[in-house]
């Protein structure tokens, strides 16, 4: 097939990607993608059957981001899919037009993956304290916790000044200059997913490409991509940032 749009690092076609996803016929790293939830009238806002059993022929390990009323609705679709862990994403402002609920600023991203874990590539991300790790060399840190119980059985320990990133991310949403109504920040979202579940150099899938963030996100954090966007009006507009974005970088 031939991509709406390529460079070294990046390929986009357009389509239907339970169509066009088989007839790639690749295999992935990663699935990193923002499908539509199916939760408003908006005539894009329509579930795709069955995509997770798709983008399972070509990676074993996804971030797919959602709401929960979408999980619950969609969970069938998910079968052969097992649950690591949920991300929130807490944005600056709120996106819902609803009066009658708590004031809806955040969505949830969840990672899943098949076979074993192990097998699965998974590279905790860590940020720093701000404290002077000099200060801490030979410290203990905190070994037990009532309800976990003993999860370290070493003494020494060297606090190199980071800290896993915690499971709430905070980042600006992008209403203000966005490409596409649900388009995802790269900076303090994208980039430490899909730094955690795909290696330098590998390969990350977007089936729901709209803006191009993802690939934007693994082409600047060294990884490869393919993505698929079925509204040509979209393609347009993500190879017209990848382009652009390109031409930059020269």
């Amino acid at each position: 097939m031939k991509p709406y749009y390529a460079d070294e690092q990046v390929q986009l076609f357009h389509g239907d990607m339970r169509e066009v996803l088989p007839a790639l016929g690749l295999q992935a790293d990663l699935v990193c993608t923002d499908p539509p939830y199916g939760e408003t009238s908006l005539a894009w806002d329509r579930w795709p059957a069955a995509w997770p059993a798709i983008a399972a022929t070509v990676a074993s390990s996804m971030w797919c981001f959602g709401s929960m009323r979408m999980f619950l609705d969609q969970r069938g679709d998910f079968d052969g899919w097992k649950l690591s862990q949920d991300v929130v994403w807490e944005k600056h402002n709120g996106s819902s037009r609803a009066a009658d609920r708590f004031r809806r600023v955040h969505e949830i991203a969840t990672h899943w993956y098949r076979g074993k874990w192990s097998d699965i590539h998974h590279e905790a991300q860590r940020a720093t304290t701000g404290v002077d790790p000099r200060s801490r060399v030979g410290a203990s840190p905190d070994v037990r916790s009532p309800h976990l119980g003993q999860y370290r059985s070493h003494t020494s320990w060297t606090d190199d000044g980071t800290r896993l990133l915690k499971s709430v991310l905070k980042a600006r949403s992008m209403h203000h200059g966005a490409v596409h109504p649900t388009e995802k920040p790269i900076v303090g979202l994208l980039d430490p997913l899909i730094r955690y579940a795909c290696p330098p150099g590998g390969l990350v899938v977007d089936p729901f490409a709209g803006s191009g963030s993802t690939l934007d996100a693994a082409r600047q954090s060294g990884r490869r991509a393919i993505g698929i966007e079925a509204n040509e009006a979209y393609c347009e507009a993500a190879a017209r940032r990848l382009s652009n974005l390109t031409l930059e970088a020269m």
